[in-house]
C-alpha cells in the first residue's frame, strides 16, 4: 500500500475493513435468532396478530357486531355453533370483536409508541449531544415525569382530557416518551467524546449534521430494540386504561373494554373476559420474546463477538 494511502481512504470513519466479514457477523447472528425457539415463537406470534390485524375487515364473521349491533335474542350465547366463541351481553359474536380488536389494539400500540419516539428520542439526542444547561433542563424534566407511577400518570392526564381512545394514546404516549430520552441520552452522551464525532466538529460540522450522521445511526439499533419490547406493554397499558373506563369507550371492540364489559358476568359466562385477557397475555409476550431475539440479532456487541 502507498504510504498516505490510509488517510487518502474514502470510507467513513468506522467503516469495516472488510464488507464480507461484517456481511458473515449478520449471518451468524441471524442464525442464533433462529435457533433461539422462543425468538421465533415470538416472531410468529407477531407476525400472526399483524396479519389478522391486516386482514380483520375480510375475516370478521359478523360486521355488524363490530359496531354497535344489538342481538336481544342471542345474548350469552355459548361458544359453538353459529358462534364459535360465543355472545356477549347484548347478542354480539365474540370472534368478531376480538378479530376486530387486534387491529384496534395493535394500531392503539404502533401510535403510542412512535409518539413516544418522535419525543423521547430528539429530546434524549439534544440533551446527550449539547451538554450544558440543556442537558440539565432536559434530563430534570425527565426524571420528574419516571418519578410518578406509569399507569397512575396516564389515568391523572386521561381524567383531565376525558374518556376515550385518542386521550388514552396521548396519555400512554406523554408517560413513554421519557424511557427513551432517558436511553437515548446515555447513548448520545457517550458518542459524544468519540473520535469521529470530534472529527466532525472539529470539520466545522454544525451539530445538527452530526446528530443527523453520526449520532443517530448508532442509535437506531437500541431504539428498535426497545420499541419491539414496549409494544406489548404499551396495548397492556391501554388495556388497563380500557379496563377501568378511561380509555377506549363501547361499542370500540378494545380488549381492555371487553375484559371490563364481561367482568360482571364472570364465572359463568367466562368467554367474555378469558378470551380477550388471552388475546393480551399472547401478545405482550410475542412482544418480548421477539424484543429478546431482535437484541441479540442486532445488538452490535454480540455481533462484534461473532465477527
Amino acid at each position: 500500500m502507498p504510504k498516505g494511502a490510509a488517510a487518502a481512504d474514502p470510507r467513513p470513519v468506522g467503516a469495516s475493513a472488510h464488507p464480507r466479514a461484517r456481511d458473515v457477523a449478520w449471518q451468524h447472528a441471524w442464525r442464533r435468532f433462529v435457533r433461539n425457539r422462543l425468538s421465533t415463537i415470538g416472531l410468529g406470534i407477531v407476525a400472526l396478530f399483524l396479519a389478522v390485524a391486516g386482514f380483520a375487515p375480510y375475516l370478521v364473521p359478523y360486521p355488524g357486531d363490530v359496531t354497535g349491533a344489538v342481538h336481544t335474542a342471542d345474548r350469552l350465547h355459548p361458544p359453538g355453533p353459529p358462534h364459535a366463541l360465543g355472545t356477549d351481553e347484548v347478542g354480539r359474536d365474540v370472534l368478531s370483536r376480538l378479530l376486530d380488536g387486534t387491529r384496534v389494539s395493535l394500531a392503539i400500540g404502533v401510535i403510542i409508541i412512535g409518539i413516544a419516539i418522535a419525543i423521547g428520542v430528539p429530546l434524549g439526542l439534544a440533551a446527550g449531544v449539547t451538554g450544558g444547561w440543556a442537558e440539565d433542563a432536559i434530563m430534570r424534566i425527565t426524571d420528574i415525569f419516571l418519578a410518578v407511577p406509569g399507569i397512575v400518570l396516564a389515568i391523572a392526564i386521561v381524567t383531565v382530557l376525558g374518556p376515550g381512545i385518542a386521550h388514552a394514546m396521548i396519555a400512554i404516549s406523554l408517560v413513554w416518551w421519557p424511557g427513551y430520552a432517558r436511553l437515548v441520552h446515555g447513548r448520545a452522551k457517550a458518542l459524544r467524546g468519540t473520535m469521529f464525532v470530534e472529527a466532525a466538529r472539529a470539520l466545522g460540522a454544525p451539530w445538527r449534521r452530526v446528530i443527523l450522521r453520526h449520532v443517530l445511526p448508532n442509535l437506531l439499533t437500541i431504539i428498535v430494540i426497545k420499541a419491539s419490547m414496549d409494544m406489548g406493554m404499551a396495548i397492556l397499558t391501554a388495556a388497563a386504561l380500557g379496563f377501568v373506563g378511561v380509555g377506549a369507550q363501547p361499542p370500540t371492540p378494545e380488549w381492555g373494554e371487553m375484559i371490563s364489559a364481561g367482568q360482571p358476568y364472570l364465572p359463568t359466562w367466562w368467554w367474555l373476559s378469558v378470551y380477550p385477557g388471552t388475546a393480551i397475555v399472547v401478545t405482550v409476550l410475542g412482544f418480548n420474546l421477539l424484543g429478546d431475539g431482535l437484541r441479540d440479532l442486532l445488538d452490535p456487541t454480540t455481533r462484534s463477538a461473532v465477527a
